[in-house]
Parts: structure tokens; sequence; C-alpha cells
């Protein structure tokens, strides 16, 4: 190992280590389950970025030894994730500002959880990405399935646009469960002539009738500042807004 990889290795190690007093300021925020501290996370989630970025730019390229780099990239992606968490929270408070306690439970689960990820989902992830990118027959293979799925022009390929992700944010952040999309039927149509997708949800109180009211209210608030059609049925939403493909 040559002397800048081992520096810039424990330089990397040093800033994971930093990061894992940032997480118990995180989660002391997080743990108040209030808006009054967004502004912090935000703070806590830029120092984060900014120190992960460095690590991605700078120091990694330098690593050659593919078990380190391993061990560095399941972190790497841990706190990419946390960070998109922290992101998506904060953007979420400034929209609605409000949150349902379970969105601030779910983030803190992720970071208590942070060792279980590391050692096993994220491990595995990692590892699949490093032989893929580095075993040519693996890689080959993969380009071969990616053009023969494009020419199929096979759908189910391709993952969810970042509207059906804002949707589904919008209803998990007021405490919906099992959000989903599908095509609208005869029967909706019945009710919006162009009704093209069906949003429905679950909610973990069945009793919570304000509850189901709040997020059918709060994504229809969405849409219809996307300038699509709404109409709210007990924890159905139809839209005319094409969240699927044809």
């Amino acid at each position: 190992m040559s002397y800048i990889e081992k520096k810039y290795k424990n330089n990397i190690f040093e800033t994971f280590n930093e990061l894992s007093e940032f997480e118990k300021d995180i989660l002391n925020l997080l743990n108040h389950k209030s808006i009054a501290y967004t502004d912090k996370i935000a703070k806590l989630c830029a120092i984060c970025n900014k120190k992960i970025n460095l690590i991605l730019k700078k120091y990694y390229p330098e690593i050659k030894n593919i078990d380190d780099k391993l061990n560095i990239k399941v972190y790497l992606k841990f706190y990419y994730d946390l960070i998109d968490k922290l992101t998506d929270l904060v953007r979420n408070v400034e929209q609605f500002q409000n949150l349902d306690e379970n969105y601030y439970n779910t983030i803190i689960d992720f970071i208590l959880n942070k060792e279980i990820l590391i050692k096993g989902k994220y491990r595995d992830i990692c590892s699949k990405e490093l032989t893929s990118f580095y075993d040519k027959e693996t890689r080959t293979q993969i380009e071969k399935i990616l053009i023969q799925k494009i020419e199929n022009k096979n759908r189910e390929f391709f993952s969810m646009g970042p509207l059906e992700e804002e949707i589904k944010k919008v209803a998990r952040s007021y405490g919906a469960t099992n959000v989903s999309i599908k095509k609208a039927g005869e029967k909706e149509r019945d009710l919006m002539s162009d009704a093209y997708s069906i949003i429905s949800y679950e909610i973990k109180s069945e009793a919570n009738s304000v509850g189901i009211q709040e997020i059918g209210n709060r994504v229809k608030d969405f849409l219809e500042s996307k300038k699509y059609l709404v109409i709210l049925k007990p924890k159905l939403i139809i839209t005319n807004a094409k969240l699927l493909p044809d």
C-alpha cells in the first residue's frame, strides 16, 4: 500500500468516526419530534454531506485494495441514504409545516440499525456493485441484459419517476402505509372522465378518520399544485395525472 493510499484510508475512517458523533446529535434532535429543530437538522445534514463528498471526490479514488474499497463503500452508502432521508424531512417540513411522529421514528430506527444495515444489506449491495464494476465478464453480461430489455421495451425495467415518489413521500409523511398506484378503470372514469391513476393507501389506526382525510387532502394539494384534477374517496385518490406507462 502506498503512503498516499494509507494516509487517505486513515483520513476516511477518521471522518467516519466524526460522523458517529454527528449521528448522536441528529438522534437527539429527531427524538424531540418537532419541526422547531428542522434548521439544526438541516445544518448537520449539510456538514455530513460536505464530509462525505470530500471522501468520495478526494480520498476514495486513491484506494486500490478491493477489501478496503468495500469497507469504505458500505459506510458511504449508509450516509448517502441518511442524507437523503434528512433532506426529505426538511423539504416536507418546509412544504407542509407538520410531520407525523412515525416519520421521525423511521429515521431514528434507520440510524439505530446502522451496524445491522452495514454488515448485511449494504455490504451485500456494495459487494455486488464492486464485482460488477471490476469483473469484465459480469459487466458484459449486465450490458447484454440492459440492451435486451431496452430493445424489448420492457417497462418493468424502468423505476417509478419523481412525481410518483413525491406522492408516496407526501402520503407517508402524514402516516400512510402501503401506498400504491394503479391505473383507473371504468368505475373511476364514471366519476372523472379523464381519470388515469388511482392512489390508494392504508393507515395504522382505522378509527382515525381525521388522519385518513388529512392524508387525502395533502396529496390533493400536492397534485393540484401541479395542475392535476383530483377526486378524494376514503383511502383512495383519483386523478388525471399519468403516473404509470400507457
